[in-house]
């Protein structure tokens, strides 16, 4: 009998780690993380604890839903590549049925949390869902633009928070819009530079010019610079401060340090710190920005 219940448990335990590979919960977080911090700007110090739940769990469950999507579609070029031929799906371990069950959940529990916010909300979370897995993961087979709609996807979470504090589309959204949108370049790239290899072997293209050389190494510090110039606009439109301005500006500026770093020496290790210095970037400026509010 124990060994029967020792045995149930190990197989929960692994179904539970199968379905959080699924959902992707890392990056689910991040995901939440943007939208909550916008949320936060937004509202400044009338912050409601429900709608910030909402925001939250209807975050979570929607972008869970994109990424099982993603790996259904993907689950032949996941097999070839070592970082994600252990997946559940390429793995075989969970079937196409049964990931298209708990997407389905997912997707419209996600979807119906994010209404009882406000529709906006709602048809911006299934916006995103639909850029991310219906244009942006079979584009990556086609063309490296498939950058472009998979940083628009990576960049509503932000409107769908603003949207849940106030209703509407502001020219803060737009430009909190623009910031996440341009970082999403760099970061991108960077992580598409260190596994080139791999996504040449899936026939996946990401990087700008499909190989790790100098032309895609120029675009990726251009990217890097456009960071800064974006960062400006918030001051430039009366959303934020001319000190929290220079703060953001100095944070670009590392990034851009770094850009030019591996644009002179071009390997993976000054890659790895461009997509470190990417991953600092984004968290510290939307606490910067909601600090501002705050304080």
């Amino acid at each position: 009998m124990l060994i029967e219940a020792a045995s149930l448990s190990q197989i929960l335990k692994a179904k539970l780690s199968d379905y959080g590979q699924l959902i992707k919960i890392r990056l689910s977080f991040v995901v939440v993380f943007s939208a909550s911090m916008a949320y936060l700007w937004a509202a400044s110090r009338s912050v409601d604890s429900v709608t910030i739940w909402f925001l939250s769990a209807g975050g979570f469950f929607i972008t869970g839903a994109a990424n099982i999507l993603n790996q259904i579609i993907e689950r032949k070029s996941d097999k070839l590549m070592k970082r994600t031929s252990s997946r559940p799906i390429a793995s075989g371990r969970i079937n196409i049925q049964e990931a298209m069950v708990l997407t389905f959940i997912l997707g419209l529990s996600g979807l119906f949390i994010l209404s009882k916010i406000n529709i906006l909300c709602m048809l911006f979370g299934a916006l995103a869902m639909l850029i991310y897995a219906g244009i942006y993961t079979p584009l990556k087979k086609i063309t490296a633009f498939t950058i472009i709609p998979g940083a628009i996807a990576g960049s509503l979470p932000v409107v769908i928070g603003w949207i849940a504090a106030r209703g509407e589309i502001t020219k803060e959204t737009v430009l909190l819009f623009l910031v996440q949108f341009i970082w999403q370049f760099p970061h991108t790239w960077s992580i598409a530079w260190l596994l080139n290899s791999e996504y040449n072997n899936a026939r996946i293209r990401i990087l700008p010019t499909g190989t790790k050389n100098k032309t895609s190494a120029i675009l990726i510090m251009i990217s890097a610079f456009l960071i800064i110039p974006v960062g400006l606009l918030l001051y430039m439109y009366e959303s934020a401060g001319i000190h929290v301005t220079g703060i953001l500006a100095c944070a670009g500026i590392v990034v851009l340090v770094f850009a030019y770093k591996h644009y002179k020496i071009r390997t993976d290790k000054s890659a790895v710190r461009l997509m470190l210095s990417c991953l600092a970037y984004l968290p510290f400026i939307l606490i910067i920005l909601v600090l501002e509010k705050f304080l």
